[in-house]
């Protein structure tokens, strides 16, 4: 089963006897048949006719309207299609198995910066950047025993601390310096373009929690209110590092983006202005809509951020299995 995602500007989707054919203009781009698929997801300005939403409705495959971003607008679901069970076997997740979980977030994100830094420790080769990776190595066997969320998060921090102390070293466009991650307001263009990215991530994830019909608010590692839904910033661990860093170093060291042209300082912080939003996010639109290859066959980048949500699916149904993160090697 797979998901269709219409993410070129213009398409229309409609229904051709047993499939949704994607086209644009008068060019066949696309077309699944339909008991291949498992949901729609519709991206900016595409169109879905009345024959594809019914056919669609009639084999219970439900539709999601999404801004370019990921921000999810709504979605198209049949009736009697509900989530009722799942929101309850969420809340009914024990310490130990939402445990489990947290531990396995926080080893793979340790795990993927200390991949991203041996990547740049391969180009760049500086003592800061060894020393992290030998740090975070030492973590990640601190992670496994421990036992306690309390830790872990300390653990997490320790981590994060490390990594973005050694991230400076990464950095050769001009201009650019880093030291250590900053929020609340972002410090310097570096953070600006962090903390964008996070969000702009974040809001994604969100959409597809949303759309998966799990409880954004109950989750393992974070703490959930009702103005923090905690399975997003769970889920957005382990996609920091590959998504959003290994871009802002992209934009930074091949000077997409410019000290003197996409930042403004107000509120005692820095932020990208309209013109570093725009590069910002046109690169991340390209780079989510990169073609990989999967077990459903090609596949835009946005899939591995869906496979890993509806892993987390998988998991509340069956604790047992446990929950795999996505991992860079």
């Amino acid at each position: 089963m797979r998901t269709l995602y219409v993410s070129q500007q213009g398409c229309y989707v409609s229904v051709r006897q047993e499939s949704l054919r994607v086209k644009r203009g008068g060019a066949v781009l696309e077309e699944v048949p339909l008991p291949l698929l498992e949901q729609v997801l519709i991206f900016g300005q595409a169109q879905v006719t009345t024959p594809a939403i019914r056919a669609c409705l009639w084999r219970e495959i439900p539709i999601g309207y999404l801004s370019r971003l990921g921000w999810c607008y709504g979605r198209v679901l049949p009736i009697g299609r509900g989530y009722r069970q799942l929101g309850r076997y969420q809340q009914e997740l024990a310490f130990g198995e939402r445990m489990g979980v947290a531990r396995a977030i926080v080893q793979a994100k340790l795990k993927n910066s200390r991949v991203m830094l041996q990547r740049q420790q391969r180009q760049r080769g500086t003592e800061r950047i060894l020393a992290a990776i030998g740090q975070l190595e030492l973590l990640m066997a601190q992670v496994r025993r421990t036992d306690s969320l309390e830790a872990l998060m300390g653990l997490e921090g320790s981590g994060a601390a490390v990594y973005f102390g050694a991230l400076g070293d990464c950095l050769v466009g001009a201009g650019f310096a880093f030291g250590a991650r900053s929020r609340r307001p972002p410090a310097d263009p570096v953070n600006a373009l962090l903390s964008f990215g996070y969000q702009v991530l974040w809001n994604h994830l969100l959409s597809l929690i949303e759309l998966q019909g799990l409880d954004p608010y109950c989750a393992c590692l974070h703490q959930g209110s009702e103005r923090h839904a905690a399975l997003a910033s769970d889920l957005i661990e382990e996609f920091r590092a590959p998504i959003v860093d290994s871009l802002v170093l992209y934009l930074v060291n091949r000077g997409v983006v410019r000290i003197e042209e996409d930042f403004e300082y107000r509120n005692q912080g820095c932020f990208l202005n309209e013109s570093g939003r725009k590069k910002y996010l046109r690169a991340f639109v390209q780079r989510m809509e990169e073609p990989l290859q999967t077990e459903d066959g090609t596949q835009p980048r946005w899939d591995l951020l869906t496979q890993q949500v509806k892993a987390f699916k998988r998991f509340v149904y069956a604790p047992s299995s446990g929950y795999q993160p996505y991992l860079i090697r």
